[in-house]
């Protein structure tokens, strides 16, 4: 059999997960590739505990690796944007075979390097970027090819799910406390900015959605939204009202634009997307032909992670030279500029909470702020605290997010009204 050579960059989580992976199955690799795989090169800063590496070449400068002449399938994982980019834009310039699990690298540079690759000859591939275990680019790419995709919704990030998770299952734990434990846990980063405010995912339903409707990158023109706001009253209220609240990417294609968002939203119970808790990931896909279809595993870690990579170095031996599957499944001609929405122009219905003083005619001027914004009270929860304040929790119908806000504003106005109001949006897929 022909030997095939792969260089890893990075020999963190992923990068030790894809290293025991190859060698642990290699024989499998060998069956299904007709070659034998072999790890030719690591680059890293330091060695990893869970990795005998006494036979490999190591090396800490990762440029070596993507130097190297006996190497033809890079593996990108170091993370990042700045060198990573380097190093991708190196490989590629090499003849080298790149397979990325870096989701901001292909959010924000990808056509760039998608183009590149192409001019090169070689192939860029990117399942590990999104969902870890889960082979939702192929999903959607391949098996889903024949079908218009109408929607599509997740929970991708694993850390937002696990607090969010915990802070409705313990009842009285707010996100504050139950961050500090996913960190402890090490479901969380030191600095936990990209997962709690939604960064990361944006990332991924950057990617996503291009699949999903054949349109550039447009991570500029993403709206994320995180969880810091999310009370434990915000998720009691929801349960009452027949709801969960997951932190979800939604993409759709409208007849005015796509919609790209990520933000906390409350679905009904019964929803498939509402029974998905913990770390665990979901992606659910709404097309024409296959109708809904959803994917679920396990969104992060080792060998998740690095079985995804490990796929792709397999697809690109059976490729051959150049990939014959289009970076975003559709051929480049086709790719459509269609406007992203801005997210005061998408439709949802709403979930109000506000905080009034218990006065005579107060529920009678927040129907009628509403009223006139063409917004109408589909659930209402009101409850007499005895102490002079009454929590009001409202459900709208499905109305322009403009409207809302010129709605929220005048209700905040009003003397009776004390402190901001909390808003999430709601969604409905089955």
């Amino acid at each position: 059999m022909q030997q095939i050579g792969v260089g890893i960059c990075g020999l963190g989580t992923v990068g030790s997960g894809a290293y025991n992976l190859i060698s642990g199955n290699s024989e499998e690799i060998s069956r299904k590739t007709g070659r034998v795989v072999k790890i030719t090169q690591v680059g890293c800063r330091r060695d990893h505990p869970d990795c005998d590496l006494a036979t490999t070449n190591v090396t800490r400068d990762i440029f070596d690796v993507v130097k190297n002449p006996e190497v033809d399938v890079v593996l990108e994982l170091i993370g990042g944007t700045d060198v990573a980019l380097r190093l991708v834009k190196e490989a590629i310039a090499n003849r080298k075979h790149v397979v990325t699990a870096n989701k901001a690298l292909i959010a924000i540079h990808g056509e760039e390097l998608f183009k590149l690759a192409n001019d090169a000859g070689v192939c860029l591939k990117f399942e590990a970027a999104i969902a870890g275990g889960i082979p939702i680019v192929k999903a959607i790419r391949e098996g889903l090819a024949a079908n218009e995709v109408q929607f599509l919704a997740g929970v991708i990030n694993g850390t937002t799910n696990y607090i969010l998770t915990e802070m409705e299952t313990a009842g009285n734990r707010d996100f504050t406390d139950v961050l500090s434990e996913a960190q402890e846990l090490g479901y969380a980063e030191a600095d936990p900015t990209f997962d709690v405010e939604g960064i990361d995912a944006a990332h991924k339903l950057t990617i996503l959605s291009s699949i999903a409707f054949g349109v550039p990158l447009k991570f500029d023109s993403m709206y994320a939204e995180g969880i810091s706001e999310i009370t434990v009253e915000d998720i009691r209220y929801a349960g009452e009202l027949g709801f969960r609240i997951k932190h979800l990417g939604i993409t759709a294609r409208t007849n005015r634009g796509i919609e790209l968002r990520v933000h906390p939203t409350l679905i009904k119970k019964t929803e498939m997307l509402a029974q998905v808790d913990g770390v665990m990931n979901a992606v659910l896909v709404g097309s024409d032909a296959a109708g809904q279809t959803m994917y679920y595993g396990v969104g992060a870690g080792a060998g998740p992670t690095a079985s995804s990579v490990v796929a792709d170095v397999i697809d690109v031996l059976r490729s051959g030279e150049t990939d014959q599957i289009p970076n975003l499944g559709f051929v480049a001609e086709a790719i459509q500029a269609i406007p992203v929405l801005d997210i005061t122009n998408i439709e949802s219905a709403y979930y109000l909470r506000l905080k009034v003083i218990d006065v005579p005619g107060v529920m009678a001027k927040i129907s009628t702020i509403l009223s006139e914004h063409t917004i109408s009270i589909e659930s209402l929860i009101q409850k007499d605290t005895g102490q002079g304040e009454v929590p009001i929790v409202i459900v709208t119908n499905r109305v322009l997010e403009r409207s809302v806000n010129d709605a929220i504003r005048e209700l905040e106005g009003l003397k009776q009204v004390e402190g901001p109001l909390a808003r999430i949006r709601v969604e409905t897929f089955s």
